[in-house]
């Protein structure tokens, strides 16, 4: 109780140091004026009287010391102090004090706003129960690492796999959704009976599906998503139990998802229905038909590695059973978190990395200041130091001084984090956005917030810690005399030097990055496409299964709708295809040679269902044969044209015109005549391979569901809304959905803005790191001048010419230069080595990038020095030896 007292009369005395340093005064002056009276009264005079009651009390001043440390805290006083004196030097330093925050507070702002995408992305599990035995499941083959199982391979999966808690499967769909006000098409997907209870989520309204209900034989049921609920259903909760009607089918909705609740594979989805497996699509039972994406939970104790090698063993296995549909279908089973986010983490790993090099490159630049400053501060601390200050107490005031710094820039780079990453989420694609449910409430979260303060705890160790050993506590006595000035400045200038090489180095890698990066980004825009794809609207369509059931209907719809759309104005062509170009190798087809040996290899292809004029209407080049005929119907011999990817492949240095393919069996039905040769238009993303691939004609396999394809002489996006009007006059039950441009189309698609967005984040690293490299060097030729005035001066006044002196001076930058560029292109070639996966069409070691870097990075060392070089060359030689 007594310590416990004791510290709140300190504490209390704190904040009334004033009121009792009066009373003590008045108290202590009484004592002594007592002790004097008696010594008077003894005989003494009153000068001996006042001196030997002052030495009884033990002196003045070191008894009211002794008062005010038993009365107060003194740690705490003296830290207040400090904090005080250090506010007063960073003011009286505006122009350190301003460029030091700026310049760190960037550097912060730049990592926590990346760190903030990769917590997001990368770090936060995902909203699922358990989400590490949460597992994707595909098949694999030669072509694809990733393919999509068919549905009796997936039911064969799940009946005899030994790892799987439970293993279910889903598909993306869409449907024509019925509203008061017409048809609209609404994105879906269809599920197995299991998936929600899988993922571990649960409806906020209504009942997950029932075991059994994903049969042909079940009741049709959804579940809605909380989105299309509010949207479309005004949030009313007596939903559940509502009959809602999807493409002219009626479905009883079950339940709605709560808002939380993500699916980033398929996150657009609105309306969730069940598998019904063998109803109107015809691909679900047939073994060789892959639609689906399995999704599974492990067993306890069950690796991933264990469950991959046992769905190996089990589609070996099928192969064995079913040859002619499973050979060469393997297996592939990943964490959930890599499926959904594994595209992006090189992406996110590389600029993270990016921004901690700017981060460091700002950190080497304010030590570099508080060196300078150091310097200048050298009198202040030795006086400080005679006059009694203790080595610690001198160390705590570097100590605040750094904390000060690294506060304000902390505070204001969280400020700036804030900013950029909101912009950066701005910029990311509507459409792609959707994809990305992760990103959702990016912010300023206690991860952030935590990286922000791990940094701040290091930078100020590193701004503390950095006066503090370049002012040696022994050298600060030196500092009272004008001799140590010399060997100090010189030391100095080799730190300076030192810390400048290693800047510009950091500064090399990340140019190098940058010029990589986007030396692949103009590859990736100027791939070739083997097609024309200024002035092209594109459009999806859906025509409804109820009321256009046959393939005539379907025919005769579509063609209307063609020769409608033709007659606009500025319209010059028109077609339409299954898959739009530039968007994925996928829908395949397997196709076998008539009159060739086979031996049951897949022979897999891109196929496209095309209309007459699809060629022409993308300007694509014809190498052989013809395009189709406009009456080549199911009426028609079936016929086929293939690109040149194929011919290749298929038919080297033979003309495949005439030839005939089929599916594996060969079935009469299924034969084709190949009737021409069409340039490799571009169907795979931009940097993906161009498969082989075959186009057959839409009318002799008609789909409800097509691609719609305008060539117009005016703006086409001008021409989008004619064109959803004109199918609507036509029939107002045809769903359109997707309006675009094929330049939009190409320019937002995924890999595009993937590329993009890292070329010029990390070239807007680059470029800081090149601004601060350059402000380094300037810095550190500025005071190389400085120190060597009288130096100058001497060297002038024994004849040397201002010419000479500037070359000197120039030689001291050009050498910093040249270590720090030849370090930086170094460690550059290692480096630059973990961007390979990002790259597209360009070498790690491109020498065009190196060279063109070590130029820029010269020619701005250059400019760097000459300022100092030429300050240098206009010293007046007796001035300066006047001076010093």
């Amino acid at each position: 109780m007594k310590r416990l007292r004791a510290a709140l009369r300190r504490l209390v005395g704190m904040f009334s140091a004033g009121r009792r340093e009066r009373e003590f005064a008045s108290e202590i002056e009484g004592h002594l004026q007592m002790h004097i009276d008696d010594n008077v009264r003894a005989g003494m005079t009153a000068e001996e009287a006042r001196r030997d009651a002052l030495l009884k009390l033990g002196g003045l001043e070191q008894t009211r010391q002794a008062y005010r440390e038993r009365g107060t805290a003194p740690f705490f006083e003296t830290l207040w102090q400090d904090l005080r004196f250090a506010l007063r030097q960073l003011g009286k330093n505006p122009g350190f004090t301003t460029t030091a925050v700026l310049m760190l507070s960037l550097g912060i702002a730049a990592s926590v706003a990346i760190f903030a995408f990769v917590d997001a992305a990368l770090l936060k599990p995902l909203p699922y129960q358990d989400p590490r035995t949460l597992v994707d499941v595909t098949e694999s083959i030669a072509v694809f690492p990733h393919a999509n199982l068919s549905y009796p391979d997936y039911l064969d999966w799940k009946k005899m796999n030994h790892s799987f808690r439970s293993l279910d499967a889903y598909q993306g769909a869409g449907y024509l959704l019925t509203t008061p006000s017409g048809v609209e098409p609404v994105p879906g997907l269809r599920v197995t009976d299991g998936f929600f209870h899988t993922l571990g989520v649960a409806p906020l309204l209504g009942r997950d599906f029932y075991a059994g209900e994903d049969l042909l034989s079940a009741p049709r049921t959804v579940i809605l998503s909380y989105s299309a609920w509010q949207r479309r259903f005004d949030g009313r909760k007596d939903i559940v139990g509502q009959v809602v009607s999807l493409s002219g089918t009626s479905y009883t909705i079950v339940g709605v998802m709560p808002d939380s609740f993500e699916f980033a594979p398929r996150n657009n989805a609105e309306f969730w229905t069940t598998m019904h497996a063998g109803g109107s699509n015809s691909c679900d039972l047939r073994r060789s038909c892959h639609g689906l994406v399995g999704v599974a939970r492990l067993n306890d104790g069950v690796s991933v590695a264990a469950a991959l090698a046992d769905t190996k063993a089990i589609a070996q296995q099928l192969e064995r059973q079913y040859p002619d549909s499973n050979r060469g279908q393997g297996a592939t089973v990943q964490t959930l978190t890599e499926a959904f986010v594994g595209d992006i983490r090189p992406i996110l790993l590389l600029l993270l990395a990016g921004a901690g090099l700017l981060l460091l490159i700002a950190c080497v630049n304010v030590a570099s200041l508080l060196l300078v400053r150091s310097e200048s501060r050298r009198r202040e601390i030795a006086v400080r130091g005679a006059l009694g200050a203790s080595p610690l107490r001198l160390a705590r005031q570097f100590v605040t001084e750094g904390v000060l710094l690294v506060f304000g820039s902390t505070l204001l780079g969280l400020v700036f984090a804030v900013l950029a990453s909101q912009a950066l989420l701005r910029l990311i694609p509507k459409d792609m956005l959707l994809q990305m449910p992760y990103l959702r409430g990016l912010g300023l979260n206690f991860h952030a917030v935590c990286f922000a303060l791990a940094i701040a705890a290091l930078a100020t160790v590193i701004f503390s810690l950095t006066p503090i050993v370049r002012l040696s506590f022994s050298e600060m006595r030196e500092g009272l005399t004008e001799c140590s000035r010399g060997s100090a400045g010189v030391l100095w200038r080799k730190i300076g030097a030192n810390l400048t090489v290693l800047e510009l180095a950091i500064a090399t890698v990340l140019l190098v990055g940058a010029g990589l990066l986007g030396k692949s980004f103009y590859h990736l825009l100027h791939v070739e496409l083997n097609f024309q794809p200024d002035h092209l609207a594109t459009l999806s369509v859906a025509l409804p299964e109820k009321t256009y059931t046959k393939d005539e209907q379907i025919v005769a719809a579509r063609r209307q709708l063609l020769n409608g759309i033709a007659a606009l104005p500025g319209v010059t062509s028109v077609a339409t295809t299954s898959v739009l170009p530039v968007t994925y190798n996928g829908n395949t087809d397997w196709i076998r040679f008539v009159g060739r040996d086979y031996n049951g290899e897949h022979n897999e292809v891109n196929e496209r269902d095309v209309t007459a004029t699809f060629f022409s209407t993308l300007k694509t080049k014809l190498i052989r044969g013809r395009f189709f005929n406009p009456d080549e119907d199911g009426t028609k011999p079936r016929v086929v044209i293939v690109n040149q990817a194929l011919v290749k492949r298929y038919f080297p240095g033979q003309d495949p015109v005439g030839a005939r393919i089929g599916d594996t069996t060969l079935s009469p039905k299924s034969i084709k005549e190949i009737v021409g040769v069409v340039d490799d238009l571009r169907e795979s993303k931009l940097d993906e391979e161009t498969l082989p691939a075959v186009y057959y004609p839409a009318d002799q396999s008609p789909d409800t569901d097509f691609n719609l394809i305008v060539r117009t002489t005016q703006d086409e996006r001008t021409l989008l809304p004619t064109l959803v009007s004109t199918i609507h006059q036509f029939d107002r039950g045809i769903g359109t959905s997707e309006e675009s441009t094929m330049l939009r189309y190409i320019n937002e698609s995924e890999t595009a803005y993937l590329h993009r967005s890292s070329a010029w984040l990390v070239g807007g690293f680059a470029g800081m790191a090149l601004l601060l490299g350059m402000i380094g060097l300037y810095g550190v030729i500025a005071y190389s001048v400085s120190q060597r005035t009288r130096e100058i001066g001497v060297r002038m006044a024994l004849g040397a010419q201002r010419e000479m002196v500037q070359r000197m001076v120039l030689k001291e930058g050009g050498r910093l230069a040249v270590v720090g560029i030849a370090l930086g292109l170094v460690c550059s070639l290692a480096t630059t080595l973990l961007l390979r996966s990002v790259l597209f069409g360009v070498q790690t070691w491109d020498v065009g990038t190196l060279g063109g870097v070590a130029l820029l990075l010269a020619a701005a060392a250059l400019l760097a020095s000459y300022i100092p070089a030429r300050r240098a060359a206009s010293i007046n030689p007796m001035e300066a030896l006047r001076a010093e």
